[in-house]
């Protein structure tokens, strides 16, 4: 069989986008849809820390703004991972949708998201995962199972118990943050090593500026 015969996902084909945002917007939703993934907005973000070494972690992608090129994840902002953003804000996002032979890399600073947009997310949340991002001193050390459920446990009855009881506001220490992409490579996978990949990459002079750059420069990768 020649390589030109071997089966493939077209998405990639040339010619290549000027922007990978529309087409990596079909694949999170065709992945949302058709893929049967329990998580498919799930990605890992990496961070270096005060050592320089690489730190990842799977989050849940939980905003997704194709006009600006922008996506966005919570966490607690003591945690180690809020720690490392603090000190050096920027990452990388990887979506891995094994199911689709797809996978996407997101490069760029990171920023906070305004408090409007932290709160009407904390707003939406479960009860008892609002009142876990109270209770829990993200990435510390704990002595036991016990003492977390603890600990659990005196915060909801703080708030007035899991089931109801006072409304339960955002901890000032919890919020989102904003990957503005500088970078993304889009890939997808074929038989024989024969896999599609491309790499684009636009100037941010100011990630938080009112409008970003919708230019980007693309160009195909060897796999």
């Amino acid at each position: 069989m020649a390589f030109e015969a071997l089966p493939r996902d077209p998405s990639l084909a040339d010619p290549l986008p000027d922007s990978p945002w529309a087409l990596l917007a079909r694949w999170l939703d065709e992945a949302r849809e058709g893929s049967g993934m329990r998580n498919p907005d799930a990605m890992t973000v990496a961070t270096v820390d005060a050592d320089g070494a690489p730190r990842a972690r799977v989050v849940l992608c939980r905003g997704f703004d194709a006009e600006r090129g922008e996506l966005t994840f919570y966490t607690n902002r003591r945690s180690a991972k809020g720690r490392e953003l603090a000190a050096h804000p920027a990452a990388t996002a990887v979506f891995h949708w094994d199911a689709l032979s797809r996978q996407a890399r997101i490069g760029g600073p990171v920023r906070w998201a305004s408090d409007a947009v932290s709160d009407a997310y904390f707003a939406g949340r479960p009860r008892v995962s609002q009142i876990a991002a109270w209770a829990s001193e993200q990435s510390e050390p704990l002595a036991s199972r016990e003492a977390l459920l603890a600990q659990l446990a005196e915060t909801a009855a703080r708030f007035g118990g899991l089931e109801a009881g006072d409304p339960v506001p955002r901890p000032p220490h919890w919020g989102g943050y904003v990957l503005v992409a500088e970078r993304v490579e889009l890939w997808v996978g074929s038989e024989g090593r024969a896999h599609d990949r491309a790499e684009w990459r636009r100037e941010l002079p100011d990630p938080a500026a009112p409008v970003l750059p919708t230019r980007w420069r693309v160009a195909r990768l060897q796999p």
